[in-house]
């Protein structure tokens, strides 16, 4: 399940309600799915899309998504460094950003124009979230740089990132939260 924390805010979000209404205040929505485990990790992308096609339709319609695809990224990834530097800038884009975990981890970094604290929310499987269009973020993965997700896009040809240049970015860190950080008791 996500987990949102507002920067100089050490407290974390991970009631669905509540991270629910916090997003919805800077125009984010977030939807939980808890049966993404029924896909096994060699699912082919028409599995996974077969799969969610009821909620992607559905999606389809609401937001005037066009096409959806599945992006599978993982150590083995070639390029992958350079692929992940070019969402790991703050940008933004001229149309919504919409994706589904269906397996991995990773971070998107919100940036409020109106001056608020940058926020991250932290996704893994399960979680669909939709970064509307205009909206300043980046994306990080979390250490195991593994992640596998839907993505429905408005334009076939898919967006391109405007970048800020800002330097925002450089001032967060892509910190992931999960078992492996907490302590176990001797």
């Amino acid at each position: 399940m996500a987990v949102v924390t507002i920067s100089g805010n050490e407290r974390g979000m991970e009631n669905v309600d509540e991270i629910r209404e916090f997003l919805a205040g800077h125009g984010i929505w977030y939807r939980r799915f808890d049966d993404v485990d029924r896909l096994g990790d060699d699912a082919t992308e028409q599995q996974i899309l077969a799969a969610f096609d009821e909620p992607i339709g559905k999606l389809k319609a609401e937001g005037g998504y066009t096409t959806a695809d599945v992006i599978d990224v993982s150590p083995q990834t070639p390029n992958l460094q350079a692929m992940l530097d070019k969402f790991s800038k703050e940008h933004w884009h001229d149309e919504d950003e919409v994706r589904f975990i269906v397996r991995g981890r990773g971070i998107f970094h919100i940036h409020p124009r109106n001056d608020d604290a940058v926020f991250r929310i932290q996704v893994e499987a399960g979680d669909m979230i939709n970064v509307p269009r205009g909206t300043l973020h980046w994306f990080d993965l979390c250490d195991e740089s593994r992640i596998r997700c839907i993505r429905l896009f408005q334009d076939p040809a898919g967006w391109l990132p405007h970048y800020t240049d800002s330097g925002e970015d450089a001032r967060h860190e892509p910190l992931c939260f999960g078992p492996r950080y907490i302590p176990t008791s001797s």
